[in-house]
């Protein structure tokens, strides 16, 4: 796809969202807030429908996770010990003759992109600065006397201050990971590609706590990079727009032992949405130097004590949810649609009359749609003709659009169309439910 073509797919991609309700800019009426966004009624449906599917894989399904929830304010102390506070930034250059900035480790493109787009004049550029990425915050009721925190930039902090909470009070025992999906904030400072780079954003984690050995280490980060592609492949993203990337020596975190990425091949190139890290002992270690607490696990068979390593594995729900609407998104002759899964789609069907303006198909559609209602997240839609209708629930995702007809009236069937081959069947009102239930199967 050449670059043209891609910057197009970008455009279309965003005027779908807006139009058909995904996703709005933050604070549109006032002018916006840049790295902010709302998701409308089915854009927050597939967040949703996202969410609850990982955190059955990952906490519902398994024995050896557990679940939690973390505040998103934390004692700035936290930070501090998780190296937030003093390494958490971006090496930034700036634009001597606009003054836009770009970071220099991720935006090789974009900077020579920018430097063509000054039309021929020379492009100076700053020394790289450091910027740090954490949002402040302020508590306190008296002016003045407030105190300085702040927002998390990361989730995993919540879940390694409380590992010893979680180990006293479950009876899980290692190898086991806690599992937890919530926002995060980063003052980026230079927020783009859409949804991609956010100044708020949500995240899905598990850290995964293993005996500290070599042997556990490596089974257990190659296990997860391959559960974690496999989870992806199930929601049905195409498989030649994934791949792996692992983290050169010079690119890792100084106390990573290793670090893969999982890419999606976007418009504007192959860009991670997913990570799988092996972070050793750094976390548990440093909360205990800071806080002065034990924060080492004791083998109750064994008699072993030891601080273990966790191997993470951390998504961005936003970018997942960005890549999964451009890999989703198809476009023919006839109309455009969104191939989602239907286990992510907003809606599972839509239930139409045939005509609006006929009250007995009016109340049996709405009987129906009740009916259905009860179960999964249904559509209604009785605006325009039947055409239009497809056209809309088709950009929206719905798998299954209902409509009743007068024969509905008679023979208790209605029409069901599919939305990825378009074809139409009879099905009995009273088998929908249980159709829609071996579909999504």
């Amino acid at each position: 796809m050449i670059k043209n073509e891609k910057e197009n797919l970008m455009e279309k991609i965003v005027a779908l969202a807006k139009r058909r309700g995904f996703i709005f800019p933050g604070s549109e009426i006032y002018g916006g807030l840049a790295g902010t966004w709302d998701y409308g009624p089915a854009g927050s449906l597939l967040k949703k429908n996202i969410k609850d599917l990982w955190w059955k894989e990952m906490a519902q399904f398994r024995d050896d996770i557990v679940g939690m929830d973390a505040a998103i304010m934390m004692n700035p102390k936290a930070w501090e010990a998780s190296g937030h506070v003093e390494s958490f930034s971006d090496p930034l250059i700036e634009c001597k003759l606009c003054h836009r900035r770009f970071r220099v480790d991720k935006e090789e493109e974009e900077i020579k992109e920018h430097e063509e787009s000054h039309d021929g004049k020379t492009v100076e550029w700053t020394e790289p600065k450091k910027f740090n990425l954490l949002v402040k915050t302020y508590l306190g009721v008296v002016e003045g006397e407030q105190t300085e925190i702040y927002l998390r930039g990361e989730i995993t902090n919540g879940v390694q201050v409380n590992f010893k909470n979680v180990v006293n009070s479950t009876r899980v025992k290692i190898p086991f990971g806690i599992a937890q999906i919530g926002k995060a904030f980063r003052n980026e400072i230079t927020p783009g590609n859409f949804t991609f780079r956010s100044r708020e954003f949500e995240q899905m984690e598990i850290q995964f706590y293993i005996k500290p050995d070599e042997t556990e280490g490596k089974k257990w980060f190659e296990y997860w990079k391959q559960n974690r592609m496999d989870w992806y492949l199930s929601l049905g993203m195409k498989e030649e727009n994934l791949r792996f990337r692992d983290h050169a020596d010079d690119e890792r975190a100084h106390y990573a032992q290793a670090a893969t990425d999982i890419e999606y091949n976007s418009p504007w190139g192959w860009q991670e949405f997913m990570g799988v890290h092996h972070r050793g002992n750094w976390d548990l270690s440093r909360h205990q130097e800071f806080s002065g607490q034990d924060m080492s696990y004791y083998d109750s068979e064994t008699g072993e004590k030891y601080i273990p390593w966790d191997i993470e594995t951390s998504a961005g729900v936003d970018r997942s949810l960005l890549f999964i609407l451009i890999d989703a998104y198809r476009e023919d002759e006839e109309r455009t649609y969104l191939k989602l899964n239907p286990r992510l789609a907003p809606y599972k069907m839509a239930v139409f009359p045939l005509l609006a303006n006929k009250p007995e198909l009016v109340e049996l559609a709405r009987t129906i749609y009740g009916d259905l209602k009860n179960k999964y997240m249904v559509a209604w839609d009785d605006r325009g003709n039947i055409g239009k209708r497809y056209y809309a629930q088709d950009e929206i995702g719905t798998p299954w659009c209902v409509t009743v007809d007068f024969d509905s009236l008679e023979d208790k069937q209605v029409t069901v169309r599919d939305r990825d081959t378009m074809k139409q069947e009879r099905i009995a009102i009273g088998e929908l439910e249980k159709y829609v239930e071996e579909k999504l199967k």
